[in-house]
């Protein structure tokens, strides 16, 4: 998707990805990763998720990437966290105790500037990228991240019912983006009982990646 499709999103408050809770399969799943405390975990296209909240709260370190200024600056408010703020070439880090984040386009993020990281989370990356995006997004992931393990959230739908996004992705994409270089565990495929946007029948699939 285009940078405005999103600012716009973002300045309109058309966020009803946005979640008001922890989403309940990253807090049922999340221990399959089996990470030691304060861990840190990436979150790639992470908005202003309480995922992040719960993810702090249970002692891990958190980095994002976001696009959208307006949801990094809500996030941090709702932390209440006061962030130290950073011009990084076309980036702007916001830093405080134990979270970071990285306010501009993914692909601008290298391995140094990122960091090590023990784990991966994508809720809202792989689904939110069109189909002609996603192989240079995952390939940009694994370099970026020195193929770490990851948690990944995916929705299978009729795409021909709703253009997207978040996009339809079902296990034979996942497949053909992660299993050269990942053992894949299907830990999860939960139908959404609204359905998508509470009008298209859909399932919601928890995927464990972990390096061969």
């Amino acid at each position: 998707m285009k940078h405005d499709f999103w600012h716009s999103k973002w300045q309109k408050d058309e966020i009803g990805f946005h979640l008001a809770e922890a989403n309940p399969l990253l807090v049922k799943h999340f221990p399959a990763l089996q990470l030691a405390s304060n861990s840190r975990i990436f979150l790639p296209l992470c908005g202003k998720t309480l995922d992040i909240h719960w993810l702090l709260a249970q002692g891990y370190q958190v980095v994002g990437a976001e696009l959208s200024t307006i949801a990094v600056e809500a996030l941090f408010s709702e932390l209440n966290l006061m962030p130290t703020i950073t011009q990084v070439g076309r980036l702007v880090q916001y830093s405080a105790p134990n979270i970071t984040l990285w306010n501009g386009d993914i692909f601008e993020i290298n391995q140094a500037l990122l960091g090590k990281v023990e784990a991966v989370y994508d809720r809202a990356a792989l689904v939110a990228l069109p189909e002609d995006m996603r192989t240079t997004y995952t390939e940009h992931l694994m370099a970026l991240t020195n193929k770490a393990p990851q948690l990944l959230i995916c929705f299978e739908y009729d795409q021909s019912v709703h253009a997207g996004p978040p996009f339809s992705i079902g296990a034979d994409e996942v497949k053909q983006h992660y299993q050269a270089v990942y053992d894949l565990t299907l830990l999860a495929s939960e139908t959404l009982a609204d359905g998508l946007k509470g009008k298209y029948p859909a399932t919601e699939q928890v995927w464990l990646l972990k390096p061969d």
